[in-house]
Formats: C-alpha cells, sequence, structure tokens
C-alpha cells in the first residue's frame, strides 16, 4: 500500500524598599514595603489564565487515559469543566474533535522530534535511519504506555480524519526534505524523487503505520526491531544505488 503520505532579569519595581536599604536611619517600626510588583512579560504571564481550549484538552486527556475514549463524553468534560456540552461545542465541534486534538498534541510533538532528525547535520541516509527508527519506536512504545491515546491516532487514521491527513502531509515533506538533501549531496543515487518517498513509506509500512502496529502488538519487540533494521538497510540500499 502506498501512502504520500534562562536565566533573564524580571523588571521589578523595587523604589520604597531600595530607598530603605540605602536611608541609614530607616526606622526598624516603620511599616514594611510592598511587595515587589512584576511588570513586562514576567506580569502578563502570571496573570494570564489558561485558556478555555486548554483546559478542556487536560480534561480530556485525563478521562481518555482513565476511561479510554468509547467511554468519553462532552458532557463529562464540560460538567468538569464548569459549563455546558453546547458551550463545549464552540470549541471542539464533536467528540472525535476533542479526542483528536488530545491525540493532535501527541502526533505535533513526534513531528518537531522528527524534524530535528531531518535538519541534523548527518548524512542523509543516517537520517533515513533515525527518522524510520525514531517514527516506529514511538508509535510502538505510545501503543504499551498510552493505549487509549493509540486508540484515538489509529481511528483517526483509519477514518482519514482531517488530524491524520495533516500528520500524513507533515511526514512526507520531512522525508522528501531528507531525500532532496541526499540527492543533492550525492549520497542517493537515486534520481525520481517521488519514487525514492514511496520506497521509503512503502517499505516500512509495517513498522510505522498505525494499523499495522496495531497488527503486530504481540509479536516480541526484538523480533520486530530485527526486521525493522533489515529493512532499513534494504530502504539505503536502494536510495544510494538508485535500484528501486
Amino acid at each position: 500500500m502506498m501512502l504520500p503520505y534562562g536565566s533573564f532579569t524580571i523588571p521589578v519595581t523595587l523604589a520604597e524598599s531600595e530607598r530603605e536599604a540605602n536611608d541609614p536611619v530607616s526606622d526598624p517600626r516603620a511599616a514594611p514595603s510592598r511587595p515587589s510588583r512584576l511588570t513586562g512579560p514576567a506580569a502578563r504571564a502570571r496573570s494570564t489564565p489558561v485558556s478555555t481550549d486548554a483546559r478542556l484538552l487536560a480534561i480530556a486527556t485525563e478521562h481518555l487515559t482513565r476511561l479510554g475514549p468509547k467511554r468519553v463524553t462532552v458532557v463529562a468534560v464540560a460538567a468538569e469543566a464548569g459549563m455546558t456540552h453546547a458551550n463545549v461545542y464552540r470549541y471542539f465541534p464533536s467528540k472525535d474533535a476533542l479526542l483528536d486534538a488530545v491525540a493532535g498534541r501527541w502526533l505535533r510533538d513526534l513531528e518537531t522530534e522528527l524534524a530535528g532528525i531531518a535538519d541534523a547535520p548527518d548524512p542523509a541516509d543516517d537520517k533515513i535511519e533515525r527518522f524510520v527508527s525514531a517514527l516506529a519506536s514511538a508509535q510502538s512504545e505510545m501503543l504499551t504506555r498510552e493505549p487509549n491515546l493509540f486508540a484515538v491516532h489509529l481511528d483517526a487514521t483509519v477514518a482519514s480524519r482531517p488530524i491524520a491527513r495533516r500528520h500524513r502531509v507533515r511526514l512526507r515533506a520531512l522525508v522528501e526534505r531528507v531525500v532532496e538533501e541526499g540527492i543533492g549531496t550525492g549520497v542517493f543515487a537515486a534520481r525520481d524523487r517521488e519514487r525514492a518517498i514511496a520506497v521509503i513509506f512503502d517499505a516500512s509500512y509495517r513498522f510505522t503505520h498505525p494499523v499495522a502496529i496495531q497488527h503486530d502488538a504481540d509479536v516480541p519487540r526484538d523480533l520486530l526491531d530485527a526486521r525493522l533494521g533489515a529493512v532499513i538497510q534494504s530502504i539505503q540500499r536502494a536510495l544510494r544505488t538508485g535500484t528501486f
């Protein structure tokens, strides 16, 4: 199947306390100075409340972890947030949209990690190995450690919901970036970019697509790792030689 897929200085107001510190005859009985008042960005960060959508996502995440996707309800999330379920729909038009937003945060973190690999100074063939390995292991660990979150990811992928389509587009863009680099530096002999990208996704499908990962859930990890290693070597060889 082919899937295109700190430290910083906080500005404070210390006018009164500075006057007392510099005055050698300050009266110890004088009223204490008022607490330092934060100004600028620090004050805004301190006073800005958590946004409603972020609060809803936090509640939905906890419900998903505890109950599973089938038992999560918009009514229960709304009740814990202290609002009506109709109000929740102002932020998320459906239960699927709410749960997809929860999964979307995880996917964005993964995409950030993969972008770091794509932008690293390593040779392109090494990047392909690291990229495919990271994509496979992240989802496998998600299935083991957060099965309810994986279930949402899987369902969104099968149904081709917007969150899954956007994720595929981003993955493809990152892989394309590495392929372009490999061709430009001469690491890859392949000249057909589209075929090269297809080879990467097609060959690694069993280890990187959530449907296949779910299917192999009971296969021993060491066996899957060995198979993935062999597949990655085949991908690298095909890209280096240009023989698909």
